[in-house]
């Protein structure tokens, strides 16, 4: 319990692990007119009357929530210290969000994990969520149809062709087993296919128990079925590479191990540069990253760049892809952190990141302002050196 003295404030602070903790508080002079409960009068006049349509308009959350939908994520956290009409607005807005859902990996203890958490964002807090069927790590995971897929990865029997489902309100439940074999480290990108019963998911790269090892394959998953057919191959042969759908549904890969050595090398999955609208997709060579590495994490960012982050030699590193007339690598602001087998997503303008590699941590990189800021909002666990899933939802 805090004591308070006569002369400290009586005003309550917020609370560790909030959104509101993570905002800084407002001046006086920058606080808006809160929401004023007054009988309906005609209103005044000229100049006044201005003034007490801007008052009225302040004082509707309706209104933050339409400003915080304009600021993203970082912007709608800070306006939840403005006043309690934007805290209302904030909030209900940011309500409307996918949440961060993690599964798997390895604990502190090198455990393989079976356990799932999912970070609320209007809230910035944990929650856990249905374990899954079995336990696993360095497993492909996303988002199908409002609902989590994990398939494949490394079990305490080893590698499997396990796939299970994670739907709303529900359990984790088993789907027919992956006809391409047992398979760990690939990259899952979930496809918009309308005449799949279950949907599918396109399996890129990863490694096979025996046989061949590191691959380059590329399979399209039918959920339903498990049934794999096989797509054009990779130009690289790729164990645990970074991965991402683009805006215009081309799938850009990058990194991983390779036969011999980790990889820099990038590569696009897409129609022709020049040739017939029907033509067939094809893999072509992208600009390789200014460092080899794998363990990273891919996502695409609000302005369509294609970004990787973190992973094994340089785990801070960050660094964006632009794609067109002139494709080159920048690089941005690294994490605070250095990170491999971690989460990474981006929304809202923002890239969020958690855990990885002996981390706990939580940051969000707000594209905007370009700068990352750590979240008050830590993993409930250390990770250990399996590769955790994750996806939006």
């Amino acid at each position: 319990m805090v004591h308070r003295g006569a002369g400290h404030s009586r005003s309550r602070r917020p609370r560790e692990g909030s959104a509101r903790a993570f905002v800084s508080e407002s001046h006086p002079e920058h606080q808006l007119p809160v929401a004023r409960h007054a009988p309906m009068v005609a209103p005044p006049a000229t100049r006044a009357r201005a003034r007490w349509s801007v008052d009225r308009a302040v004082s509707l959350p309706e209104v933050w929530a339409l400003v915080a939908a304009f600021s993203g994520l970082v912007g709608a956290w800070r306006l939840t210290g403005v006043c309690r009409a934007a805290r209302a607005g904030a909030k209900e807005w940011l309500g409307t969000l996918p949440g961060l859902l993690l599964c798997g990996g390895q604990t502190a203890t090198l455990d393989i994990s079976k356990e799932a958490w999912r970070l609320n964002l209007a809230t910035l807090r944990w929650a856990p969520m249905p374990e899954l069927v079995i336990s696993r790590d360095r497993h492909a995971c996303c988002a199908v149809r409002g609902a989590l897929v994990v398939l494949g990865g490394y079990s305490v029997l080893g590698f499997t062709t396990s796939v299970e489902m994670l739907q709303d309100g529900g359990a984790f439940v088993q789907l027919p087993p992956l006809s391409c074999g047992d398979i760990c480290g690939a990259a899952a990108i979930a496809v918009e296919e309308s005449d799949s019963a279950a949907g599918q998911v396109l399996l890129v790269g990863g490694r096979f128990p025996v046989g061949e090892g590191v691959v380059s394959t590329v399979q399209l998953v039918d959920l339903a079925t498990g049934v794999c057919t096989p797509q054009p191959d990779l130009l690289h042969r790729r164990h645990l590479p970074a991965a991402a759908r683009m805006l215009d549904g081309c799938i850009v890969c990058a990194g991983g191990i390779g036969v011999s050595d980790v990889e820099s090398t990038a590569e696009m999955w897409g129609p022709p540069v020049q040739g017939a609208v029907d033509a067939a997709w094809t893999w072509r060579a992208l600009p390789a990253m200014n460092e080899k590495r794998f363990g990273c994490c891919a996502c695409v960012m609000s302005d369509g760049r294609f970004a990787v982050l973190g992973g094994w030699t340089n785990g801070a590193l960050f660094e964006a892809l632009i794609i067109g007339e002139d494709e080159q690598w920048q690089t941005l602001p690294p994490m605070h952190d250095t990170r491999s087998y971690f989460a990474c997503e981006a929304v809202a303008g923002c890239v969020i990141v958690a855990g990885g590699r002996g981390r706990r941590t939580v940051e969000v990189y707000e594209e905007v302002l370009d700068r990352w800021l750590r979240l008050p909002c830590d993993l409930p666990h250390t990770s250990g050196l399996g590769a955790t899933g994750s996806a939006l939802l």
